[in-house]
């Protein structure tokens, strides 16, 4: 019994070690304004002022997403010249992934 306590001591002592060395790994984080889906000939004719229009409405919060996953929403803010996401939803994850993992089929166009 002792020697279980301690074998459950030392995989906590790990476990902790280990999660403070991952708090220092940088991910590329990507806030998705909205997607749009057009025929490479369309996308071929795009030149300098075309307008593609996304499928997002103006104030709908947009994601947040780091390996592959959503972790939050939020709304897009102006920080002086730079813009900004002012974060209203934090995502929580399951075990063995994220409830937030996009979708791929929401990336296909409607109906195709």
């Amino acid at each position: 019994m002792a020697e279980e306590d301690e074998r459950q001591t030392e995989g906590d002592s790990i476990r902790d070690s280990d999660s403070g060395a991952v708090y220092g790994i940088a991910v590329d984080v990507v806030a998705v304004l909205g997607t749009s889906w057009m025929p490479i000939s369309q996308i071929l004719k795009l030149g300098r002022g075309a307008v593609v229009e996304l499928d997002r409405l103006v104030g709908e919060e947009i994601e947040l997403i780091a390996e592959n996953n959503v972790i939050a929403k939020g709304e897009v803010v102006v920080i002086e010249d730079r813009l900004g996401v002012s974060i209203t939803k934090i995502m929580k994850s399951k075990q063995g992934g994220s409830e937030a993992s996009r979708d791929k089929s929401s990336l296909k166009r409607k109906g195709g």
